[in-house]
This record gives structure tokens, C-alpha cells and sequence, in this order.
């Protein structure tokens, strides 16, 4: 915990110096945040500034459940936790350090969120834009965090499993409320409720790219879509956001040689959230898998731009905020989530056109052959591995294999350690994180199935 907080302040001031915060004040963390009491709009916009809760705390175990990466033995022995390794290898238990997890940041987030809702609705400021920008972006968040934690705690979406159990959906700030599981059906529709109340109260553009936005709003939709297979609803929302914001970085132009090549705020932050690295996946220790870095062509870009080689191995350096990993949303994953639902929805020379279109800003100029395909299943094919080579280290693959699986793809992990192969079958129960041993504990909840 003492690490991820001194490193959410070193951020915050890093955010301050290059003008990113966007807002002129924050409120200090208090000891008990009982204590707060907002009472100004600039009292909740200060809520919803806090970078360190809201911003840059996004879910780290997704990424260390993930198969992007691999350690050596050296590497898992110089952890400093038992924790990290024991997620790493796919355990059936104790994969979070008590009270410093990412259970503990999801819910951190969910609470100032719920203080801002419920102080606005209480208040009797005057509902004009600025009230409702500042109610739109609790929502937003909330709906994030909701969003992420799915994807950890819960399988994944499936329409015949609709009593499948969920995370807590905290409704109200009271630390007095129980915690009980929701669906994930439950789940998922509340986050759908979120953000389509919070697309009329936000500004097109918001004053930084750190507070959420329409087309945010519109992105984080797509995204919930596309994991609960509505793809015609994920394609229109995907379109809807593309239609805000639909620039793309012509890799020709960064310089592949720097240590972080992609700068921070550019043209395709649509909004911006990351995590502190934990010590598994940091940059200087987890090594790209083979199988992903052979995935490239010799003039796609991507490759120096997104990687380090050094001493036979690769190190992914394409974060947009080093050493933090950019968790965000961004107009590629956009493009690519167009791309596969119209695909799936049968317009596969649409979805090539989408997926090109991306493609031809990674690809040395005059290089690039645009894609085609003769069906669906080809096309599709195509899609999805350009999905993983362009959105690594941000998130999204655990997620990806779990919807993939649950659509009868197939894919089965595998990570070797001490000579000894561990394997994660397609919708092994292991998909769904143990919800950490000290919450089951306190609240009596249900654990997941092992």
C-alpha cells in the first residue's frame, strides 16, 4: 500500500508539471474520508480530480493474470511478495495482499463516486452544465470501476448464465451498507445504466483527457458491449466515439528509438486512466512472449515502438505514461472494436476498412498491403490478431481470452516455472479471481467457485 501511494503522488505532481490535472484545485486526502464534506461544485470536481484514487489506480491483476508476458525463475525468486507470484501461476487462493489490493483501490473509487452523486443530488446547487458535467463524470467512473472489476471477480458474460455471481455494487457511500454479490448480469446492466445516463450530461470534449467525456462514455459502452456479445450495440457506440475523436498516431513520425516513444497526451487519448506497475510487470522484468513478438511484420512499427530489446529479450516500452501502464480508452481500441463487430455482424468489407485504416498509421510508409479476406471466420481471424498485437500491456487481454473462450475460441495459457508447466484450460473456474481471503472474512460473502 505505502508503494502504491507513494507512487500515485509522484504522478500527481508529474500530472501537475506537464498540465494534465486540468482543474485548479484537489482536495488532500484525509485520514477518515467520512470527514469530507463537499459542499461547492468546485468542492465535487475536486472529488472527481483526484488522480491518485480515480486516475491512476485502474486494476493491475488483469495484467499479471495475463499472457503477454513471461518471468524466469530469477525473476519469480527476486519478488518481494509471495502474492504476485502465486497470481502468476494461476492459484486457486490468496492471490491479494490483505488490505493493500486491488479490491481495496476498485472500492476506494466506488466511494468517492457514490459521495459525489449522492452530495450533488442532496445539494441545492443549480443543475446547469457544469452540475451535470461534474455528475456525469461520477458516473462514468463508477461505471469503469464496476467495469473492471467484472472482468477480474466474475466469468464472463453469457446470456444462459444469467445467476453467475458478480461483484458488490456498492450503491450508496454509507460504510455501514453490507456488501452483498451481485449478478454479473446485474453487473453488467448497471454499468449500461451508468454511462447511458451520464452520455446527455457530459461536454463533447472534456477540459483534460483525464476527466471522463461523451465520447468516453460512448468508448466505455463499446467496450461493456463487445464483452457481453451485443456486438450491434457495440458497433454503433464504437462508431459514435469514432465520430468525436477518430485521430490516429502515424507511427512514422514517433521515434523508435526513444525509451517511451508515444507521448502522453496524443491525438488518440480519448480518456486517460493507468495503473502504478506492479513489480511483475514492470518494464525492467516481464519479458514479451515469443509468440507474440513473431506476430509482427518485418515494416510494422509497432515492434520498435511497443518494444526493448535488451540481452536477447523484449520489454514492452509503449506505455503512454512511463512507468505507469496506460489503462485507458484510445481511438485503436476503438477502430478495433468497429472493426470486429462489424465483422461479426457481417460486414466484413466494412470491418477490413476499419481495421486498415489503423494499420496503415503502423506501417512504414509505402509499405503496408491493405487486408483482405474471402469470409467472415478469416476476417475475423485477422481482427483479433491485430487486437492483441496492438492493445498489449493495456488491460484488455484477460478480458479478450475470457470472452474468446466463453465464444468457443479456445485459447489455453501455459507458463513454465521450475521446470513445471502450468495450464489454464478455456473457462476454467480460475478465470474468475478469488475475491481476497480478508473481504470474505469481514462481510460473509460467497467466494467463487475454485
Amino acid at each position: 500500500m505505502k508503494k502504491r501511494k507513494h507512487f500515485n503522488y509522484w504522478l500527481l505532481l508529474a500530472a501537475f508539471a506537464v498540465g494534465i490535472a486540468g482543474c485548479q484545485q484537489l482536495l488532500d486526502e484525509k485520514p477518515d474520508q467520512r470527514l469530507v464534506v463537499p459542499s461547492t461544485l468546485g468542492d465535487f470536481q475536486a472529488l472527481m480530480d483526484n488522480f491518485g484514487v480515480l486516475s491512476a489506480n485502474d486494476l493491475i491483476s488483469a495484467e499479471i493474470s495475463a499472457d503477454d508476458y513471461y518471468l524466469t525463475d530469477a525473476d519469480l525468486a527476486a519478488l518481494p511478495g509471495e502474492y504476485e507470484r502465486r497470481m502468476y501461476s494461476w492459484q486457486k487462493d490468496n492471490l491479494f495482499e490483505p488490505g493493500s489490493n486491488d479490491w481495496a483501490y476498485l472500492y476506494k473509487a466506488v466511494y468517492a463516486c457514490n459521495a459525489v452523486l449522492e452530495g450533488l443530488e442532496a445539494s441545492t446547487l443549480t443543475r446547469d452544465a457544469a452540475f451535470n458535467n461534474v455528475k456525469g463524470q461520477a458516473l462514468v467512473y463508477r461505471a469503469k470501476c464496476f467495469l473492471q472489476g467484472l472482468g477480474l471477480w466474475a466469468k464472463a458474460y453469457q446470456v444462459s448464465s444469467p445467476a453467475d455471481l458478480g461483484i458488490p455494487l456498492r450503491p450508496q457511500a454509507d460504510f455501514n451498507t453490507p456488501s452483498t454479490r451481485a449478478t454479473v448480469h446485474e453487473g453488467y446492466q448497471k454499468v449500461l445504466s451508468d454511462l447511458k445516463a451520464a452520455v446527455p450530461l457530459l461536454p463533447e470534449k472534456a477540459l483534460s483527457a483525464t476527466r471522463p467525456s461523451k465520447a468516453a462514455a460512448y468508448g466505455l459502452l463499446a467496450r461493456t458491449l463487445l464483452y457481453m456479445g451485443n456486438y450491434e450495440a457495440a458497433e454503433s457506440y464504437a462508431d459514435s466515439c469514432l465520430r468525436m475523436n477518430a485521430a490516429l498516431l502515424d507511427y512514422n513520425k514517433l521515434n523508435a528509438a526513444d525509451r517511451y516513444p508515444v507521448a502522453l497526451f496524443n491525438p488518440e487519448v480519448i480518456f486517460a486512466t493507468f495503473v502504478p506497475p506492479a513489480t511483475i510487470v514492470s518494464s525492467t522484468r516481464a519479458k514479451i512472449v515469443p509468440g507474440l513478438l513473431s506476430s509482427y511484420q518485418a515494416d510494422d512499427l509497432r515492434k520498435p515502438v511497443f518494444y526493448l530489446q535488451n540481452g536477447g529479450a523484449y520489454y514492452f516500452k509503449g506505455t503512454y505514461f512511463q512507468p505507469a501502464l496506460f489503462f485507458g480508452l484510445a481511438t485503436d481500441e476503438m477502430y478495433l472494436t468497429l472493426a470486429e463487430c462489424q465483422v461479426r455482424n457481417g460486414k466484413v468489407e466494412a470491418g477490413l476498412q476499419a481495421l486498415n485504416r489503423l494499420l496503415l498509421a503502423r506501417f512504414k510508409t509505402g509499405t503496408f498491403v491493405p487486408l483482405a479476406a474471402g469470409n467472415k471466420a478469416t476476417a475475423l481471424n485477422m481482427v483479433l490478431n491485430e487486437r492483441r498485437k496492438e492493445l498489449v500491456m493495456r488491460g484488455l487481454r484477460w478480458m479478450d481470452v475470457k470472452r474468446l473462450n466463453a465464444d468457443g475460441q479456445g485459447i489455453v495459457l501455459n507458463r513454465t516455472i521450475a521446470g513445471t508447466v502450468y495450464t489454464l484450460e478455456p473457462n476454467d473456474k480460475r478465470y474468475a479471481l478469488p475475491l481476497p481471503e480478508d473481504i470474505i472474512a469481514l462481510t460473509g460473502m460467497p467466494q467463487n467457485e475454485r
